[in-house]
């Protein structure tokens, strides 16, 4: 008995890893907490029947309440009786809600959103077990011995799970807008040609990925994902670019329950910027500045001084690859810790319209406003997915672009013109940097949008 868990010891511990967090993610609900303590609004209708000795407090109210009678008789004086309406502001009041787990769990998609974090939290383990604690096997008792295929099952399970809910959500009726729809089919089209111009090599300078002569059924099906990833990605990214644009108070609101923190800014602004600068890694202008290339010894000086810094500063080249996955991982990680500050200011852009309609008219329709806090308080599960699935994309590619695949035999095969390991690889690579890319071109053309007026915040 011993022997026999000797030899297999990497799958041991990857099933004890599984099986010790499935129990203790049963018991301490991470995905719950990872929510816990947003705030979500609400605008009761009626509030002079309802708000009767219950303790209820508005979050947001005309600074001359009962609180200060002096301020209610200067107020007085200055209307005149010509400007009295018949709106009433205890109805235009909102309260400010902390959600638990009872809240989300009432929500729609909270299933798909719990099952997505646990079955992606373990898979990020299981990458993180073989990656740092793995033992070399002499693969002798075959491919069971080293524990590659739980780590490798379970990530291709959640990735699985994540185009399904994307899926899913995109054709939600009411989840979106028909031309938000439209949209997300003329850009995964677009992602599917993306597709073949890369894989197919059309254009070899343009992009860094070696992923050699590729046959037609691997084209098609990398075609296939990219335009899955470029039409799901649509709608998401839009509404991280609109979070992104409250957040920051980019339209001078000055609203301090509208836009997030100190803190909270940080992250927004470190997640674009490390998404965008590596997005733009394997692009080869770029590429090509940040790595040194040893010089030929037959070069003279002058034909040197002629390149000028394009191959003479920067890292080498395994530095560089290197790089540029940690890039990737930091990304990734930046994008999960985004998913908080960008759900709540996706809740805050209720406050913000009903801010906007308050102050619009002297007798304003609060309706719309009214409707807009119930459905992000409704869909608050659903957007909180679409903020996930781009760091648990990045992060599940990139885990299953690091993992050696020297032990399958499947690594004796060719895939085009490279062995199958390194084009796996190649194509995780592929996948995770698609993802970046997609997601920051997105949120850039949108706040590129809103900067110029084309696009609004209501």
């Amino acid at each position: 008995m011993l022997e026999l868990l000797g030899s297999y010891r990497n799958l041991t511990l990857q099933i004890l890893l599984s099986l010790f967090l499935t129990l203790v993610l049963s018991f301490v609900k991470i995905s719950i907490i990872f929510l816990h303590g947003l705030c979500t609004y609400i605008q009761p209708e009626n509030l002079n029947q309802n708000n009767t000795g219950n303790g209820l407090r508005p979050a947001i109210r005309r600074p001359s309440s009962t609180d200060d009678p002096k301020s209610n008789v200067e107020v007085r004086r200055r209307n005149r009786s010509k400007d009295k309406s018949e709106f009433d502001e205890s109805n235009a009041q909102i309260f400010r809600i902390k959600l638990d787990e009872d809240h989300l769990r009432s929500r729609m998609y909270f299933t798909e959103y719990n099952s997505l974090f646990v079955i992606s939290f373990l898979a990020v383990s299981c990458f993180l077990l073989d990656k740092y604690f793995g033992i070399v096997e002499d693969n002798s008792h075959g491919v069971l011995s080293n524990g590659l295929m739980f780590p490798i099952v379970l990530g291709f399970i959640a990735l699985c799970k994540v185009f399904v809910a994307l899926g899913k959500i995109s054709i939600e009726r009411s989840a979106s807008k028909e031309s938000e729809k439209r949209l997300s089919l003329i850009f995964g089209v677009l992602g599917f040609v993306f597709g073949i111009i890369i894989s197919a090599g059309v254009f070899p300078k343009g992009f860094d990925f070696q992923l050699g002569s590729v046959d037609a059924f691997c084209c098609i099906v990398i075609s296939f994902s990219m335009a899955c990833i470029g039409g799901f990605l649509y709608m998401p990214a839009g509404r991280s670019a609109r979070s992104f644009w409250v957040g920051t108070d980019q339209i001078r609101s000055n609203l301090s329950i509208i836009s997030c923190g100190w803190f909270g800014r940080m992250i927004l602004y470190a997640n674009y910027i490390v998404s965008v600068f590596t997005s733009l890694l394997w692009i080869h202008p770029l590429a090509e500045v940040l790595v040194k290339r040893s010089g030929d010894p037959g070069t003279s000086g002058s034909s040197q001084s002629q390149s000028g810094l394009v191959g003479n500063v920067g890292m080498l080249s395994d530095d560089f690859a290197k790089f540029r996955v940690l890039c990737l991982l930091l990304s990734g990680l930046l994008q999960a810790m985004a998913v908080r500050p960008n759900l709540q200011m996706f809740l805050n852009e209720a406050v913000l319209s009903w801010y906007q309609r308050l102050h619009g008219s002297k007798t304003p329709d609060l309706d719309f406003s009214r409707a807009k806090m119930f459905l992000h308080n409704h869909y608050l599960c659903l957007v909180a997915l679409q903020f996930l699935a781009p760091s648990v994309l990045v992060i599940l590619f990139l885990g299953l672009s690091q993992i050696d695949l020297s032990s399958f035999a499947v690594s004796q095969l060719v895939c085009g013109s490279l062995p199958c390991s390194d084009f796996i690889k190649q194509v995780g690579l592929l996948m995770s940097w698609w993802v970046l890319f997609v997601w920051s071109g997105f949120t850039s053309a949108s706040l590129v949008f809103y900067r110029r007026g084309v696009l609004y915040v209501s």
